[in-house]
């Protein structure tokens, strides 16, 4: 099954990149996010193949249509499908935007993958065989993240689109060495990697922005797994925030419900 999604997101990034030279915004989304051509063609194709090869796993996609609650509420298994997770870094030819592939099973993400298109770079996990990058057509390489430490010297990765004054304060209490900027789900790609210690999201995204990072990030542990706070097949699939990097009795709670308040 890995091998056929890997297959599957390389595909739609070869779509998306037939838009690349000449991206154009169709439209805004609700909360001010771009859609273009690239996005729904390469939804199109993923969601189409998914229901080809594994008829039986409903998908949840963020180009389609919502299906209620009531309705997905005791779902076991289910694809939760970005097309293209960082239209506006497509928009500005960044190279920072990504295929996102996850499989949900019983509220948990088994399978991740997440592929670059313009960077030619992979990035994938299974539940307990670890997980793995690929640059171009290199053998893809093991990767490890680091053990998370809240009292030492971190490396912060953040959105380059989505810094506030609260994330500054939130830092405060924490030993920040250095602050890395990323678009997509790479950011997730970076902490499984190694390249920095903590992630903190403290606006909102929806659990198709994460849930294939997410399960990049969990497996990256040389043993066992990496612990998150985030959770599968809510009503709204909506998160409000996550810290990525600590885990969860780490987590410095009060920073996230009062962000004035310093260790």
């Amino acid at each position: 099954m890995l091998t056929q999604i890997i297959s599957i997101a390389k595909a739609a990034g070869t779509i998306i990149l037939s838009y690349y030279d000449n991206p154009t915004e169709l439209s805004k989304k609700e909360g001010g996010s771009s859609l273009t051509e690239a996005d729904l063609k390469a939804n199109e194709f993923i969601v189409n193949k998914l229901s080809e090869h594994y008829r039986e796993i409903p998908t949840i996609s963020e180009e389609a249509e919502m299906i209620p609650y009531e309705k997905r509420k005791n779902w076991e298994r289910f694809w939760l499908v970005d097309p293209l997770d960082g239209t506006a870094e497509f928009l500005e030819r960044n190279g920072e935007f990504t295929v996102n592939i996850a499989l949900i099973e019983n509220g948990e993400p088994i399978i991740g993958v997440i592929y670059a298109p313009a960077k030619s770079l992979l990035y994938y996990a299974e539940k307990n065989k670890g997980a793995w990058k690929q640059e171009n057509d290199q053998a893809p390489i093991r990767i490890f993240s680091r053990e998370p430490n809240p009292t030492g010297k971190l490396t912060v990765v953040a959105s380059r689109r989505h810094g506030s004054a609260e994330l500054e304060t939130f830092l405060e209490n924490y030993d920040v060495q250095g602050t890395v900027s990323a678009g997509s789900s790479i950011k997730f790609c970076m902490m499984a990697e190694g390249k920095a210690d903590l992630y903190p999201r403290l606006g909102p995204t929806m659990e198709w922005d994460v849930a294939a990072g997410d399960c990049i990030y969990r497996n990256s542990a040389p043993q066992g797994f990496r612990s998150t706070t985030l959770k599968y097949n809510k009503p709204d699939l909506r998160n409000t925030h996550f810290v990525i990097g600590l885990t969860t009795d780490t987590i410095f709670k009060g920073a996230l419900k009062d962000k004035g308040v310093k260790k």
